[in-house]
């Protein structure tokens, strides 16, 4: 038997976006309980199906919250503090399942800088679910420079593999806490 060595570009990590500051919700959003744990809980056991390695992305001061501790932390670098959602996106998504991450990977294209859907909603590229290739970094540092600091524009403004949800609701963003009591409501909490 020949043991076939998996090629770097095919690797997929995690990443678990969880420093924002939830000025919305009045409390950290990643503490938030959905299915009998943690949204960050969740978001990484979600990903650990998926990907050969999960990491969460916070802020330093939030290393001991319930949840931090599920997979290694990356602390948000000072210089890309401040700089709204590209210096640190909260994945709050609670409707996000198996197979939306599973359609999401078998869709995957690697000659493209993002494989991410489409917003229900808007028909716009959700940055909260996608696949940023390794190569999209030194571009996503050009947006930056330039003074674009909205993943969205960047996908909108690159070559990006857009895809259909499979539900209109699946990425749904909670930012408030009316929105948390609905979206507990509508899943039978």
């Amino acid at each position: 038997m020949e043991i076939k060595e998996q090629n770097p570009k095919d690797l997929l990590y995690g990443l678990v976006l969880a420093g924002g500051k939830s000025t919305r919700m009045k409390m950290d959003k990643s503490v938030l309980h959905y299915y009998g744990m943690t949204q960050i809980e969740y978001a990484v056991q979600l990903l650990q199906k998926f990907c050969d390695k999960v990491f969460i992305s916070n802020r330093k001061e939030q290393n001991d919250l319930q949840g931090h501790e599920a997979a290694p932390q990356i602390h948000d670098q000072p210089k890309f503090s401040d700089m709204g959602p590209v210096g640190g996106i909260l994945s709050d998504l609670p409707f996000v399942s198996v197979n939306t991450l599973e359609k999401l990977i078998k869709e995957r294209s690697l000659a493209k800088i993002a494989t991410a859907y489409k917003n229900a909603h808007d028909q716009l590229p959700e940055p909260l679910c996608t696949i940023w290739e390794a190569q999209s970094y030194p571009l996503i540092l050009k947006f930056v420079k330039q003074g674009t600091r909205c993943p969205r524009k960047i996908l909108i403004n690159s070559d990006t593999q857009l895809l259909e949800p499979l539900h209109k609701n699946a990425l749904d963003n909670i930012n408030s806490p009316e929105e948390y009591k609905q979206a507990l409501r509508s899943i039978g909490k």
